[in-house]
């Protein structure tokens, strides 16, 4: 299958603007009708591959730019700022995302009887790649389960363990590999961004994150920002502001109710640190999201 008969079969999904949910599981579609500015998001452990258009990841100083030709892996939950630089509506851009947990890396690795590298090294956990025919053909059968929804829960799971492996045993993709080996450095940071999502809104301290990973605070300072290129106080924040900006958003939450959830004891900081974020403060950021409603209906 080839790259358009993939676009068609998005497109007759009729997908709107922004992210949306499959019936697959682990499967998400970015769809675009134009291109946008540098928008801060949380990316999850995923596989990301452009089918039409062009996009442009940010990562502390690092610029990722990446289009049908390429495919992203970010293999942890990452802070980023994304751009979409190429789309129209005649056009539109058009990205998959196929995400997996921890638990289903350790299971490819088993099942496939992949030796992973003994390392204690750590990379940034995002980069992208040419994409390889080797690749493009377990995603596309992936994919092309929308098309036979009776074979989702027979299929669906063989086809995401093949991408895993391709992805394992290609000579690119550390940043996957690198979770493979659980006595490293970075399985360790894995697990300790697993605790933090876990009680993000509770009081936890590093030292607690530390301890619980069986590392140093120092060591823990080192390793995650060379993984996530932020600090772990910068990475709670970050998350804790997204997950906030969500239930103001999407589930109608007020200001004052969302700052409290997600962990925060003054409206005021929030909407400091909310616009120093997002650019925009919490009430500026609800009425243009509202108004972008009345727009498409």
């Amino acid at each position: 299958m080839n790259n358009q008969e993939l676009i068609s079969i998005i497109k007759n999904q009729h997908f709107k603007d922004g992210l949306n949910d499959t019936i697959i599981p682990s499967l998400k579609v970015f769809y675009s009708s134009r291109t946008t500015q540098k928008l801060p998001v949380i990316y999850e452990p995923a596989l990301f591959v452009i089918l039409q258009g062009e996009k442009i990841v940010f990562i502390d100083n690092k610029a990722i730019k990446y289009d049908s030709s390429s495919y992203l892996i970010s293999s942890t939950f990452m802070p980023i700022s994304g751009q979409i630089t190429e789309a129209c509506k005649d056009k539109p851009f058009l990205s998959l995302q196929i995400t997996f947990t921890m638990k289903q890396i350790l299971e490819a690795v088993e099942y496939f009887i992949i030796k992973p590298q003994k390392t204690n090294d750590t990379r940034l956990a995002i980069s992208s790649y040419t994409i390889s025919d080797n690749l493009f053909e377990p995603v596309s059968r992936f994919v092309s389960l929308l098309k036979t929804p009776n074979d989702i829960t027979a299929l669906a799971p063989l086809y995401l363990k093949e991408i895993l492996y391709r992805l394992l045993i290609s000579h690119n993709n550390i940043e996957l590999k690198q979770l493979a080996y659980i006595e490293g450095n970075a399985y360790k940071i894995s697990q300790a961004i697993s605790f933090i999502n876990e009680n993000l809104f509770e009081n936890i301290s590093i030292e607690e994150i530390a301890t619980n990973i069986n590392m140093s605070v120092s060591s823990f300072h080192k390793h995650f920002k060379i993984i996530t290129a932020i600090s772990p106080l910068q990475f709670i924040k970050k998350q804790r502001l997204q997950k906030a900006k969500n239930l103001m958003l999407i589930e109608n939450m007020d200001i004052t109710g969302a700052s409290y959830y997600v962990g925060y004891q003054s409206v005021s900081q929030f909407s400091r640190e909310y616009s120093d974020y997002f650019g925009l403060n919490p009430s500026n950021d609800i009425k243009n999201f509202k108004q972008q409603l009345v727009e498409k209906s």
